[in-house]
């Protein structure tokens, strides 16, 4: 089974506490004697702030939050910052684990509204706690310790609105310009998919356009209306183009998906397949129907279910 988001994202807080832990720790023993002492505080913290990779800002705080030194950042000392209730902060609400390191979950900051994290390391006297060290970073600073993130194959369903939902048996499927020469369409979409270099489409039945990406100009998308879509001509804009080696779908199997949509489009007139899309190199489908719910799918998955899996036996007699 593949990971989660949450998995990555567990994976790489991971290393990014094994990386920030130990320089903390080392700083926190070197802050216990002067604890009370502001000016060698900031002057400990301040020659020690390199220590600590990536950080952002650098400041001591009591056991109750509030801040018993200035804002040290590299070089700089922000003495506004001295006295500074932090109580309330999403890092003071966490329990600070018993080995004395917490790695915050990642929250919005005051100033600039941006996806910060806070470490927090204990500081201790014997058993007496003293308070915390803390350091803030930006997430744009840290290092991305992990592989990038590989989108699940599993099958999910996903509701949508619930107005929608409510008066799908008021509702019934109307034909568009796409529905009406739906086997056109299909047959310029597999050409597109197949033979021009189309990597990834998002069909909107509905209103008769498909958005596409080509593997020529991946990062600006083509809008397909009806008439294009009604007109083989419109391939004649696409650069012939051999169909891609580590593409998950296979090209044989793009024309057998195209109309196992169709099937869903016009079989039932409650039920119907409103939009759909395709990705050759993660192999996912994703279908929204009628009712505004969303399924995603490998295409697999997605070919070995039929239309009685979606509609019942009784819709399709």
């Amino acid at each position: 089974m593949k990971k989660t988001w949450k998995d990555a994202v567990h994976q790489q807080r991971i290393k990014l506490a094994e990386r920030l832990s130990q320089p903390l720790a080392k700083l926190a023993a070197k802050c216990e004697p002067v604890w009370n002492n502001r000016k060698e505080l900031d002057n400990i913290l301040l020659d020690d702030f390199s220590t600590v990779p990536e950080g952002l800002f650098m400041y001591a705080l009591d056991a109750k939050g509030i801040q018993i030194s200035d804002n040290i950042s590299e070089d700089v000392l922000c003495s506004e910052h001295y006295g500074r209730d932090r109580s309330s902060r999403p890092y003071m609400r966490e329990a600070v684990p018993s080995w004395g390191f917490l790695l915050s979950d990642a929250y919005l900051s005051l100033r600039g509204n941006r996806p910060c994290i806070t470490a927090l390391q204990l500081v201790k006297r014997g058993d007496q706690v003293l308070g915390y060290l803390g350091v803030d970073f930006d997430l744009r600073d840290l290092p991305v310790t992990s592989e990038l993130y590989e989108e699940s194959a599993e099958w999910r369903q996903m509701k949508g609105d619930p107005a929608i939902r409510r008066n799908v048996f008021r509702q019934c499927r109307i034909e568009s310009p796409m529905d009406k020469d739906i086997d056109v369409a299909i047959a310029i979409i597999g050409e597109l998919f197949t033979d021009r270099g189309m990597f990834q489409a998002v069909f909107h039945f509905s209103s008769s356009r498909a958005t596409a990406w080509f593997t020529s100009d991946p990062f600006r998308y083509r809008m397909l209306d009806a008439e294009a879509l009604n007109d083989p001509d419109v391939c004649l804009l696409y650069q012939a183009h051999s169909y891609p080696k580590d593409a998950l779908i296979p090209r044989s199997r793009i024309k057998p998906i195209l109309q196992a949509m169709k099937i869903l489009r016009m079989t039932d007139e409650t039920f119907y397949l409103r939009s759909a899309s395709i990705n050759i190199f993660n192999g996912m489908i994703s279908l929204t129907f009628s009712c505004d719910g969303s399924h995603y799918m490998s295409w697999q998955e997605f070919l070995d279910k039929d239309e009685t899996f979606w509609f019942g036996a009784a819709a399709i007699k």
